[in-house]
């Protein structure tokens, strides 16, 4: 049986997980946390819904198919009030309208994926390790190495889906010096959201959005002992190059002067919220690429790469995308941004068939916009011309 080794244990990696046991791969699942849904996918509301342009764009092309994904990966697997509730929103701003949604609680979603790995394959789940490197070899596959040196899990193939860490693992392990970080342009974006318990009625008929989400009304019993089990929230900020993870009182701020726009009536009560010491707050980190796509599929062979383009006449000759250098066995699937929730699903299918040389269910040109190469192959193409 073939065995992969998936590096981070949240919506990208649980996707990741279950696309490939759905295809008869057998999963070691590596976080540094002591268990899944810890960092970015520990948010405990977000929302599902289409990503609205006036022409069409990769990222709301890429919507309108993950979020009837995701929706029926739901319905499938959680029911109703147990991680997930269906709803309208009401958009303001660039895309305005009410659209159909869902409220979700991201880690529900990581826990039936995981769950449904573990029927179907063997799943070995390592906990609270952090791994320091790749190694690959020839006759074994991929090593992970954590930071004292020792080997911890190996497989015929790996991949990378832990957030902004996927650019400092990534970095560690491959050939190319300065060239990767160019070539992996990840960066960083804090987010925080602001909330409390909801007592009485909601402030608002349904979420509103616009800079941020408004959501007058969440149940889960799920959220339980760490958050009110009826909430409401606001969020999150977008703070790029911010790699911080505690809440404060700026960022409640951002969120007070959003929700202001968006709801009075929700912002006296955030206000309120504050002054009677209920207002709460979550911080964490997500991971957003230079162009604002995620990557999926196998990662550029940097090195190989440089290698080609100094020998003499390479600078002449233009390279496909497809003729990219790739590191044989080394995949990622990475910056889902904000929309971890919508595009996880998809993109691990995505990841899945590339990973089993099959032709991949979505558009040629999606797939190149996707492709982690992409950018090292830019680069190349200016310096050709």
């Amino acid at each position: 049986m073939r065995h992969a080794l998936v590096i981070g244990a949240g919506l990208a990696g649980a996707a990741t997980s279950v696309a490939l046991a759905r295809r008869g791969w057998s999963i070691s699942l590596i976080d540094a946390a002591q268990g899944p849904a810890q960092a970015a996918s520990a948010l405990p509301v977000g929302m599902l819904s289409p990503h609205v342009t006036r022409a069409p764009t990769p990222l709301s092309r890429l919507s309108a198919l993950g979020v009837p994904d995701t929706q029926d990966e739901l319905k499938r697997l959680i029911p109703p009030g147990e991680g997930w509730q269906a709803c309208e929103i009401d958009n303001f701003g660039h895309d305005p309208g009410r659209w159909p949604a869902a409220l979700v609680r991201p880690a529900a979603l990581v826990q039936a994926w995981l769950t449904e790995t573990r029927r179907l394959t063997a799943l070995q789940p390592i906990w609270g390790t952090r791994i320091h490197r790749l190694e690959q070899n020839a006759a074994e596959g991929w090593r992970a190495v954590d930071d004292h040196g020792q080997h911890i899990a190996q497989g015929h193939a790996v991949v990378v889906a832990g957030a902004w860490g996927s650019f400092e693992l990534l970095s560690a392990s491959l050939k190319g010096g300065s060239a990767v970080a160019d070539a992996l342009p990840l960066r960083p974006v804090k987010g925080q959201m602001s909330l409390g318990p909801l007592a009485g009625q909601p402030l608002e008929a349904r979420p509103r959005r616009d800079n941020g989400v408004f959501v007058p009304c969440y149940e889960d019993s799920g959220l339980g002992p760490e958050w009110p089990t009826r909430l409401w929230s606001m969020g999150s900020t977008y703070e790029r190059g911010d790699h911080s993870t505690h809440v404060t009182e700026e960022g409640h701020g951002r969120n007070l002067e959003s929700l202001s726009l968006l709801s009075q009536a929700g912002a006296n009560g955030m206000k309120q919220a504050g002054h009677s010491g209920d207002l709460q707050g979550w911080a964490q980190v997500r991971c957003a690429s230079l162009d604002r796509l995620p990557l999926v599929g196998a990662v550029p062979d940097i090195a190989a790469l440089q290698h080609h383009m100094a020998q003499p006449g390479a600078r002449r000759i233009r390279l496909a995308l497809a003729q990219m250098p790739r590191v044989t066995g080394l995949y990622t699937l990475s910056a889902l941004g904000s929309r971890g929730i919508t595009l996880a699903h998809s993109m691990g299918t995505l990841l899945g068939s590339l990973m089993d040389n099959e032709k991949p269910d979505l558009d040629t040109d999606l797939v190149q916009a996707l492709d982690p190469a992409r950018f090292a192959w830019r680069l190349t193409r200016r310096q050709t011309t």
